[in-house]
């Protein structure tokens, strides 16, 4: 009778979530490898895909159109000459915030159930961060001019100005990018070897194996390659640590350094911060659990791992929460007449409803997550996360527009109604975000092959 040269390992214990002995290397790799090597085309990610790719063509679509009319089209307005554009940027800026804390931070502090989902977090930093580039340069009255803000000696010698809140994020969005693809590249390598040596010698599978092995750098998996691989991960993770921290307090910067009644707060920084972990863990989940359920990878990301991210999610909502409490008691503190009616104004103005319904979604949803019940739920964690992320990115919508449609003058009261076209680029970039995300899992491993296989050594008891 034969046996299989690969028995199916044991499932992973849903409490501890670490992988049991009878796992092995090539387990790993089949379970992992297999899912973008041999996984055929199914009509759910097809479905998905056509779906979300109609969406791609739709923002390009709109984006042209912008350039040809004009922000015009949007409905910023005088006094609110910033609107759903610099909240969505703000917004997606934040969710990328998530991969890098997983990544980089985790991996510092020598956290293990970050294994099962670093990878594809990663992943998402790269895609949201890249859309969140995309709309200061719409916002642009002449957005094809958008390589001024560049700092490079033209013939004119005009440089960019360096007081503007344009050129900051231009430096923070481009840093954080290179340094998380470089992030992101470099714990790739040994999983594109994998791919290569996997692939296969058949004329259909060729192709492949070539563009793997060019990836791969020539990836031997040789001692002196492992040495240098585990130094330049660290490095990149301890430079990437405190880009978690001062991009969005950069961010913050745009809104802190004006002297508008609820923009001039030094309590923006850290609020930043802690909001964009809150809303990139909160897509971490939302990511993770279809993920685990289309592609069978419930043995790597179990309820723990599902569990740790909701506990972290609880937390950042406190600190969320302390921010927002921080905030009104510094308007009224302050004995600023402007700054308290702007805080009035959120609660009983015309944009109180939004007001309220975002502390439903980002306050006391999240008190659930105290319940142990609750955080190995999957299906309730999926639908917190979707509200966080509603309620996240309402947060950001009335940071920028509840400040500016009453300021200093009645006179120049005015209100902010939100175009077809602005939603029309909100709704087309989360497309393009999925998008990019179901192309990732079709051509890449969404778990490292790599560290999933450490795991199985150390669990083995064998020396590193």
């Amino acid at each position: 009778m034969n046996t299989p040269r690969n028995p199916p390992p044991p499932p992973v214990s849903k409490d501890i979530g670490v992988l049991r002995a009878g796992w092995s290397y090539a387990s790993v790799s089949d379970k992992i490898a297999d899912s973008v090597l041999a996984r055929p085309v199914r009509w759910p990610w097809l479905t998905a895909f056509l779906f979300t790719f109609a969406g791609v063509l739709v923002f390009i679509g709109a984006t042209a159109y912008l350039f040809t009319k004009g922000v015009g089209i949007w409905g910023v307005n005088i006094p609110v000459a910033w609107g759903f554009a610099i909240g969505n940027f703000v917004w997606w800026i934040g969710i990328g915030h998530a991969g890098t804390f997983i990544s980089a931070i985790l991996l510092l502090l020598r956290q293990k159930w970050r294994t099962s989902i670093n990878r594809f977090a990663e992943a998402m930093t790269l895609f949201a961060a890249g859309i969140a580039g995309i709309f200061p340069i719409l916002h642009l009255g002449r957005p094809w001019f958008f390589y001024w803000l560049v700092p490079y000696p033209d013939v004119m010698n005009v440089w960019p100005q360096w007081r503007s809140p344009l050129v900051w994020d231009f430096f923070a969005i481009s840093t954080y990018l290179l340094v998380s693809l470089m992030f992101w590249y470099v714990g790739l390598i040994p999983d594109l070897a994998t791919l290569r040596d996997r692939a296969g010698v058949a004329p259909a599978r060729r192709t492949s194996q070539f563009i793997y092995g060019l990836l791969a750098l020539g990836w031997r998996g040789e001692a002196r390659h492992w040495a240098r691989y585990e130094t330049a991960y660290l490095l990149l993770a301890g430079l990437a640590t405190p880009l978690v921290v001062s991009v969005h307090t950069v961010v913050s910067f745009d809104f802190a350094v004006g002297n508008t009644p609820g923009y001039h707060s030094t309590i923006f920084p850290p609020y930043f911060v802690a909001g964009a972990l809150f809303s990139g863990f909160a897509m971490v989940l939302t990511l993770a659990i279809p993920l685990r359920h289309f592609y069978g990878l419930q043995d790597f990301i179990t309820p723990r791992h599902l569990a740790n991210a909701a506990k972290v999610l609880l937390a950042t909502s406190l600190m969320v929460a302390y921010g927002y409490a921080a905030e009104i008691f510094t308007a009224f503190y302050s004995g600023d007449e402007f700054e308290r009616y702007m805080t009035v104004n959120r609660w009983v103005g015309p944009y109180a409803p939004l007001y309220w319904f975002m502390l439903a979604c980002n306050v006391l949803t999240p008190q659930l997550l105290w319940w142990r019940a609750v955080r190995h739920r999957v299906w309730l964690l999926f639908v917190i996360s979707l509200v966080v992320n509603l309620g996240m990115w309402m947060e950001r919508f009335l940071i920028v527009v509840t400040s500016l449609h009453r300021d200093f003058l009645p006179s120049a009261w005015g209100m902010f109604y939100p175009s077809v076209w602005d939603v029309l680029h909100l709704l087309t970039s989360i497309a393009l975000f999925v998008w990019l995300f179901l192309l990732f899992v079709r051509v890449l491993p969404a778990i490292s092959i790599a560290e999933m296989r450490k795991l199985v050594r150390e669990s083995a008891g064998e020396s590193p």
